[in-house]
Order: C-alpha cells, then sequence, then structure tokens
C-alpha cells in the first residue's frame, strides 16, 4: 500500500519548544539534569525525588526548577527521545509486507515506551487525556499521528474493520500499558493486544450483526 498519503510523522523535540536558545551554561545544566533524571527515574520510577535529581546532576534544586517547573516537564524532556524512536518506528512499519501485523509490532512499541520508568503509564495517560494543557503530552499529537497512519494503511488494506477509530486503537495501546504497571504480569499487554486486534479483523467486521441475528426470535 502506497505511503504517499500517509502525513509526516515528527516527534517534538525540546529543541523545538525552545523560546530561544539555551546560553552554553544553562544548555550544559539542561543536558546534565535530562541524563540524572533518566538515570533516577530507572531506579527509582516516575516519583524519583526531584532533589536527588538536582544532586546527581551537580546542580541546585532552584536550577532545576528554571528549566523544569514541575516533575511532569522534566519527565516529558527525558521522553523526547524515546518519543522519536517511537515515531520513528512508526515510520519504518508503513513499510510491513503486512500493515496490520505492522500495527500490532507498533502497538508492542508503544507499551514499551510507556513503561520505561515505573510510575510512568499512568503520567504519561493523564497528560493524553489532558491534551495540550500538560506537559506530559507534548508528544501525544505526533504519537496519535504515528499510530493513525498505521491503522489506515491496515484499513486501506482490508485487513482492519473500516469503523476502527485510530486514536481508540492507540489509547488501547496505552490502557494496555497501564494494566502492565498495574498487574506487574509481562504478558498481560500481550493478550490484551491480541484480543484488540483480533476484534479488528475485518473479517470479523460483521459479529455484532450476527450475534443480534441468534438473538432475535
Amino acid at each position: 500500500m502506497p505511503r504517499s498519503n500517509s502525513p509526516q510523522l515528527q516527534a517534538t523535540t525540546a529543541a523545538d519548544l525552545a523560546a530561544k536558545p539555551l546560553r552554553a551554561d544553562a544548555k550544559r545544566n539542561y543536558d546534565l539534569l535530562v541524563a540524572a533524571a533518566d538515570a533516577a527515574f530507572t531506579e527509582h520510577g516516575a516519583t524519583a525525588s526531584l532533589e536527588d535529581i538536582a544532586r546527581r546532576a551537580g546542580v541546585g534544586i532552584g536550577t532545576l526548577y528554571r528549566h523544569f517547573p514541575t516533575r511532569d516537564a522534566l519527565l516529558a524532556a527525558v521522553l523526547d527521545e524515546g518519543t522519536a524512536a517511537i515515531v520513528a518506528r512508526a515510520t519504518e512499519l508503513l513499510d510491513a509486507p503486512s500493515p496490520s501485523l505492522g500495527l500490532a509490532q507498533w502497538l508492542e512499541a508503544l507499551v514499551g515506551y510507556n513503561t520505561m520508568y515505573r510510575g510512568l503509564a499512568e503520567a504519561v495517560a493523564s497528560g493524553y487525556f489532558a491534551k495540550k494543557t500538560a506537559p506530559m503530552c507534548r508528544g501525544c499529537d505526533a504519537i496519535a499521528a504515528a499510530g493513525a497512519a498505521l491503522v489506515r494503511r491496515a484499513q486501506e488494506a482490508g485487513e482492519l474493520r473500516a469503523d476502527a477509530v485510530p486514536s481508540d486503537v492507540v489509547m488501547a495501546g496505552q490502557a494496555a500499558a497501564w494494566v502492565f504497571e498495574q498487574t506487574k504480569d509481562p504478558e498481560a499487554p500481550k493478550r490484551l493486544l491480541a484480543t484488540l486486534l483480533a476484534g479488528l479483523r475485518a473479517d470479523d467486521a460483521s459479529y455484532p450483526a450476527k450475534r443480534k441475528a441468534k438473538r432475535a426470535p
């Protein structure tokens, strides 16, 4: 299926959001804080101490807050690289021989993106529903567009139900990550995604009508 109608998929980066270039010392502190936050979130989860992150970076807590007024702002900056990667993965999978398999692989990658740090899935979900008002959602549009392109390709190929709503499919992937976070069952997201995709298969599109017919007297 050609890709010419697919939207250009780009993630928002910290550089895109900056009102003006940072001075060299400020840029150095910014980078140190992002690296320290990544290490702290990896060890302690998304609720890691901001004071500890500032100490790891070798700066004061005031410097941290000047760059990142909230925890979510810091999380969003740390996720920039991951956001770019998950969007790039969608672009790659637009060339997958099977559009529905490409979508399945991307949803699995989305679960991984949302569970990089303990407690991240809930923060990402909250940002997604808050949309543009939340720092955590600065990459939401890019991720939503990435998923939508894969859903539409599978629909155009006749492999996915035409009535599937792309945003619902993306949210289902995020929900699978949240379930993993709550249950700690590494197989739970796979089961949920398999059930989702089985229900979205184009050859199951008549299932509701068949079920209604069976109930008719």
